[in-house]
Parts: C-alpha cells; structure tokens; sequence
C-alpha cells in the first residue's frame, strides 16, 4: 500500500493493490478531523466520561409505587374483598391485560377516547384493557358459557387525568364481581346491592349510600341531548326524590308514570328488589335515586353507585325513606358501581345470543386513598411473622438455624437476625419495632433442659416451654391475639 499526495488532489490518497488490481481511495483527513473535533467538543460539553447522563427519577403519570405499610393496608382490603365474593359462591378467573382493539371499540360511549392503544404487533392493532366487563363479556361469548358467578381482580388503563389524592389514576385495580345466566328478575341484582353493602361496611369507610345531583342530569340533558328546560323539569319532579319500596309504590299509583308501560314495568322492579333487599338486611342503605347515569353504553337496565358521604340524609332516614327531596350531601367520592348488562355479550357472539348479566365494580384505588390517610398516623406491620428465635448468648447460630428450620416444617412463620452472635436486646428491639408477638429465646441451659424459653413481647412474659410443645404454644397464642 503506497500513500503519496497529488497535487491536484487536496486530501491524501491511498492507493491499494489486491492481486492484479489497483484501487484509488480518497481518506478525506481533514473532513474527518473537523467531525471528530466536533464530537470531542459534545463529549466535553456533557461531562466526559466520568459523568452519567442526568434524568429524573419519577414514576409515570397517573402511577405509583407502594411502600410495605401501604402495601399491608392493601393486602388486608383485598382478603376482605376476596373473601366476601367467596362467600358468596364466585370463581375466578383472569384475561390478557390487552386485548384486540375491536373488542373494545364502540362499548364505553364517549369514555373510547380513554383508550390506551398499542403498535401494531405482528398485524394485530390491540389495546390496554379499559376496564375488566367487557373482556368478560368476551370471554363468555368465546367459550360459550351461559351461566356463571365470578370474581376478576385485576388492574385496568385509562388515559385520564389523574387525581393521586382521589384515588383516581391510569393504572389501578379493578374487583369486579358477576353473576351471568337466566335468572328470575332481581333476585342476582339484589346479592350484587348486598355485596356492596357488605365490603363497604366491613372495611369501616363510613357512611355510604347511592346518590348523584340532579342538577348534572338536567345540564346533559339540555346542553347535550337538546331537550327543552321545560321537559328537563318535568322530569326533574321525580328524580329529585329519593326513597325505598315506599317511593316505588307512590311512583306507580302517579297518573303520568302509569302512561309508560316502561316505567311501570321499572318501578315493578324496583319494588321487588327492595323486597329482596329488605330479606338480606341491607335496606338501611340502599337508596332508590331516579337522577343516577352512568356513561357506559352497554348498560341495558338497573344500575348502581356506592358512594361515601360525610354529611346530609342518612339513608333509611325518615325524609328520605318518605320520597322527599333530599338535602344536599357533602360526597367523599363513589367507592362502588355497577349494573345490569343484558346484551353485551351478544356483540361478540356470531348469532348475536345474548346472555343477561348484572355486576358490580368496587372502586379499590379511592379505597385505598382513604383507609392510607386513615392509617398515616397509625403502626401498621407489615409482616406477619409469629416468632423470632433468638439467642441470650454466643455461638449458637446453628442451633437457631435448627430451631428455625423446624418452626418453618410446621407452618409457622418465623425469622432470625442474618448475625451470628447477635445482642439479645438488637433482637428483642426488632420484634418491638416489627409487631413480631413473640420471640423463642435458646441459651445453654434451655439446651440441655430440652427446652425453649418464650417471651411475650408485648407483656415481657417468659416461659419454659418443652421444645416438642413448641408449635402447639406458638399457634395458640398466635390465634388468641
């Protein structure tokens, strides 16, 4: 390879020979110089080699991390949840967290913009699951089933924008439970109301009943269904009122309600779900509000909020038993919904059979939201550890790592300090500032004795307790606190 510079030429040439042939290839130095020059000039003006590049460390909008005291309050709102569905006879099941686009277009009316859409995978436009009824729906009309009772708790997406403090975010959790199949009128509407009631009043929320402005109703309907203020307040007669069976009874008896077979048929209805209601004990609460909507599409009958109030008329009150206008509430914010869904199902059918369906949703997050601000103040474990074993002196490490190892065969759940001699105040200081109730303490004479020496820690108790009744003592003061 030979390297020389013509003179007519303003860049270094190189000539290469490869067998009997010669290539001319121009090394344009100066251009290059001028590039690297460059790149060194950026490298420097960013920090060189030594220094990362700088980026905010957030999570994304609409979304969160949980510590371990929330995700505690969370573990414990769910196993109430889970719970009171299996009580009352649901399965479960799961669905992709996408699904195809089509499935979810048209079925959630003007809330489709909320969408969140994928990139096209492998010819197949999908979408992030916008709520857990419609995959439902599919998932029926998929297997062909006709009848079943589930539960779904699983997490949801929409492009929203969120109010952290709310509970309202992109990313969250959805508990849905459902009953579909051919059923006598009411009776699977009243458990779903019952359902609701039960969660909200085991979690200890406060205060709850179905209540939505009609103030709001009357405002869509004028502005965006272009009816007149006139018929607007016509209707606003009635769905001012609120009550129970009573309400429903007068309703029907009213001359210009028994014009509609539509509405009559409804309030016949309501009467008899307030009947159920009344068997399952859960009247107190469940209020019969003609102003409540709700956006979805595929609702094709009753439908119901649960939303938590701090003031205004209890429901089961005197006035608001009696049909006469409520005061106005103070509302926390709706926690439950739900409704019947008669035809969803039979958009996904190719014969279009339908499969009635009624269900309710709890909203979790808004849950979360306000047991979190209940218990900021309060020590919440978050470990359910029944026991430490610790040891009062040296050199007993495998011993504890023996003890252990027993403990854990027999269902008990228990843990060590990762030290092998360990002070016995560090250990005992760990179980106080974890909620650990008790600690099974081995020292040479509890050794040689067979025995292990348990300390309450609340109480600071101590007893000998042999080490073959070990378990046995650990579950029965477990189960008593």
């Amino acid at each position: 390879m030979l390297l020389y510079t013509n003179r007519h030429v303003k860049f270094p040439v190189c000539l290469a020979y490869v067998g009997n042939k010669c290539f001319l290839i121009l090394m344009c130095v100066l251009q290059i110089d001028e590039e690297v020059a460059k790149l060194l000039a950026l490298k420097a003006q960013i920090g060189g080699d030594n220094v990362k590049h700088q980026f905010v460390l957030k999570t994304a909008k609409g979304t969160r991390d949980y510590n371990p005291k929330q995700m505690a309050i969370r573990e414990r709102v769910f196993s109430t949840i889970i719970g009171c569905f299996k009580r009352h006879g649901a399965e479960t099941i799961d669905t992709p967290v996408f699904e195809l686009k089509e499935t979810l277009t048209g079925k959630y009316g003007e809330d489709s913009k909320l969408i969140y859409d994928l990139k096209d995978q492998g010819g197949e436009l999908l979408s992030l699951r916008y709520d857990l009824t419609v995959p439902f729906a599919r998932y029926l009309a998929m297997n062909k089933i006709t009848n079943i009772k589930r539960y779904h708790i699983a997490k949801v997406y929409r492009r929203d924008n969120p109010a952290m403090t709310r509970g309202r975010y992109r990313e969250f959790y959805q508990c849905d439970f459902d009953i579909a199949g051919q059923y006598d009128a009411m009776i699977p509407d009243a458990e779903c109301l019952k359902i609701v009631h039960d969660i909200l009043s085991e979690l200890d929320l406060g205060d709850f009943r179905i209540k939505m402005p009609w103030e709001d109703v009357r405002k869509e309907m004028v502005t965006e269904k272009g009816l007149s203020e006139e018929a607007a307040d016509q209707i606003g007669e009635y769905v001012s009122l609120q009550g129970g069976m009573e309400l429903a009874e007068r309703l029907l008896q009213d001359q210009k309600m028994c014009r509609s077979k539509q509405a009559c048929a409804g309030l016949s209805d309501i009467k008899l779900l307030f009947s159920y209601l009344q068997l399952f004990q859960v009247t107190d609460k469940v209020v019969f509000d003609l102003s409540l909507a709700r956006g979805l599409d595929y609702y094709t009958g009753i439908i119901y909020e649960g939303v938590l109030t701090q003031a205004g008329v209890a429901p089961g009150s005197t006035e608001a038993q009696n049909g006469t206008p409520a005061e106005e509430s103070v509302s926390v914010g709706s926690v439950a919904g739900g409704g019947r869904y008669d035809g969803l199902v039979g958009m996904f059918d190719p014969k279009g059979r339908k499969v009635p369906c009624v269900g309710v949703s709890i909203g979790i997050e808004r849950i979360f939201s306000i047991l979190e601000q209940k218990a900021s103040a309060e020590k919440v474990r978050t470990t359910e550890v029944q026991v430490m074993v610790a040891s009062a002196q040296k050199n007993l490490l495998e011993e504890r790592l023996r003890l252990l190892t027993e403990l854990w065969n027999a269902g008990i759940k228990a843990e060590v300090m990762y030290k092998k001699n360990p002070k016995l105040l560090s250990q005992l200081q760990h179980c106080e500032e974890s909620g650990i109730p008790l600690v099974a303490i081995l020292g040479e004479q509890e050794l040689k004795d067979g025995v292990v020496k348990l300390r309450v820690v609340a109480s600071r108790e101590e007893v000998d307790v042999s080490r073959a009744a070990l378990v046995d003592e650990i579950r029965r003061r477990t189960s008593q606190a």
